[in-house]
């Protein structure tokens, strides 16, 4: 069973990953690794507010998840720090987010077909007020950050959209939770998703 953290840039999604790594050795947990895509992108001088190169960055990203999930499934349970449903979102979004309506579905419609035989089997969309999520941000200093901004405006009201209401999408409102609260809530949610698994499969 692959099940999937979601939500916005600084939510507290890697640091609830690495609660669960902690506390539930049961479960695997694949952190969301862009070092190699990233380097190939510089390397070839892509620009992913260029129609073309942003199709080629694409195809990096989609073919990354696929591999990435083939890799979780040799568990019985994984969770992931952003799944397959991320890249697809961010694949035909991304676009609107700077006024652009380039035709995406067709262009990688084998690359997202693929993807989308990739999807969790739940997701737990970790959600928050701008005003907490701007305080992790500037809380951070591991991580620049430089997209969060586009982030937080554009991309974020879309991905609620997106996920919010979805049959197999469960949300955690995290404000007024510690780290250690929302790691806690976390790990219910996890272990809840595996009795539920447990008892479909008698």
């Amino acid at each position: 069973m692959v099940l999937s953290l979601q939500g916005c840039m600084a939510v507290g999604k890697t640091t609830a990953i690495r609660y669960l790594q902690k506390h539930a050795p049961y479960v695997n947990v694949s952190y969301e690794i862009n070092t190699e895509i990233m380097d190939e992108i510089k390397r070839r001088h892509l620009d992913k507010n260029k129609y073309e190169d942003y199709l080629e960055i694409q195809k990096l990203w989609l073919h990354k998840e696929i591999v990435r999930y083939g890799r979780a499934r040799k568990f019985s349970c994984s969770v992931m720090d952003f799944g397959a449903e991320e890249i697809e979102f961010y694949t035909l979004n991304y676009p609107r987010t700077i006024g652009q309506n380039w035709e995406i579905e067709a262009m990688l419609h084998h690359e997202l077909e693929a993807v989308r035989k990739c999807m969790p089997a739940r997701i737990l969309f970790l959600d928050a007020s701008d005003e907490v999520l701007i305080k992790h941000k500037e809380s951070d200093a591991v991580r620049p950050r430089t997209f969060f901004q586009h982030y937080l405006k554009y991309l974020l009201p879309l991905k609620r959209q997106w996920f919010i209401g979805k049959e197999n999408v469960d949300v955690l409102y995290v404000d007024d939770l510690s780290i250690d609260e929302a790691g806690e809530k976390v790990k219910e949610w996890v272990d809840s998703c595996i009795r539920k698994y447990v008892r479909l499969c008698g």
